[in-house]
């Protein structure tokens, strides 16, 4: 079992796509069996780069070969709930990417026929298997400064505007939010939890997409300072101060990097991964584990987990007024 070849499919043929199949082919016992987009030549082109066996020019093509055991999920936001059922309603694994839809209810609905199909289902938020991002959150449950009084996170960079590119364009779920904001709220709720209120404001492109977006979760005992830009670039760090020290997930912190401890007495260490991969192979082993064991749920991933990452977002998007078509 633990060697079953397991052969994958791709749907979309964009840039996500390209490093996730460059990340599959340094993964044993597993392959890139086809590759779908609604362009056949791109298709094509994407499949001779990336050693895949066979390119389709439709996604139901795909979908129907028997031969194809999983499958990736790499089209727009507002795509993710159609092509995910598309998948499960011809019993195909699903790791589908990040966002998992756009909305709560979209996510629920996923969910629910991956249940009543028995078939593995897994939000691609590939940070939470990154080793650096387990160190932290290990000596965070270990409170290894004590605990949190304050979250730091931020994602920001400055792409040419083009309201022809999906990052730009609100009727596919465009917007920092959603594309790279999701990634601070992940490094919050990952670590602090659920916060007791929200509060948020946004700028706006001409296209109504967000151009940035200012968070602040409340706790308790804590708070989350959480941005996300598309107007500059920035550090791209999650800072955890904590009651006797320092946690300094270093930019960028939501892909493979390196951790920055400084006690209260102004020491620091240095902790470096050895990293071979572009980060994307930690989520494929697991998902490919869980399909050797039979599983239909992650038991990192959990659906739990992405449930309440989506109803923090559809939160915040109120707060933000910010409404999808």
């Amino acid at each position: 079992m633990t060697s079953k070849s397991i052969n994958w499919g791709i749907i979309g043929a964009g840039k996500i796509a390209s490093k996730f199949a460059t990340d599959l082919t340094t993964v044993p016992h597993c392959q890139l069996h086809g590759i779908a987009s609604r362009n056949l030549e791109k298709a094509k082109i994407f499949g001779e780069k990336h050693q895949a066996n066979l390119a389709y020019g439709s996604y139901e093509e795909l979908v129907k070969d028997t031969r194809i055991d999983a499958i990736y999920i790499a089209t727009p936001h507002s795509f993710h709930k159609a092509h995910t059922m598309l998948c499960l309603n011809h019993n195909k694994a699903v790791l589908c990417e990040k966002p998992f839809a756009l909305n709560l209810g979209e996510v629920e609905a996923m969910i629910q026929l991956s249940k009543q199909k028995n078939l593995l289902l897994m939000e691609a938020m590939w940070t939470i298997f990154l080793p650096h991002y387990q160190y932290v959150l290990n000596l965070l449950r270990q409170k290894h400064f004590g605990s949190v009084l304050k979250l730091e996170a931020d994602f920001g960079f400055h792409p040419s505007y083009d309201i022809r590119s999906r990052v730009f364009d609100k009727s596919v779920g465009g917007g920092s939010l959603l594309d790279i904001g999701i990634y601070p709220v992940f490094a919050a709720l990952s670590t602090l939890g659920t916060p007791n209120s929200i509060e948020a404001k946004a700028n706006f492109f001409d296209s109504g997409a967000d151009s940035s977006c200012d968070i602040k979760f409340q706790y308790p005992n804590s708070e989350a300072i959480l941005k996300s830009t598309l107007l500059k670039k920035t550090s791209t760090e999650a800072i955890f101060y904590c009651e006797k020290g320092i946690i300094k997930i270093n930019g960028r912190f939501h892909q493979p990097s390196s951790v920055t401890l400084i006690d209260n007495d102004g020491n620091s260490i240095l902790k470096e991964f050895d990293y071979k991969t572009i980060g994307y192979s930690y989520e494929i082993e697991h998902f490919n584990a869980l399909l050797r064991a039979n599983k239909t749920e992650s038991d990192l991933m959990t659906f739990e987990k992405s449930k309440q990452l989506i109803k923090t977002l559809d939160t915040i998007r109120k707060v933000i007024g910010l409404h999808y078509n």
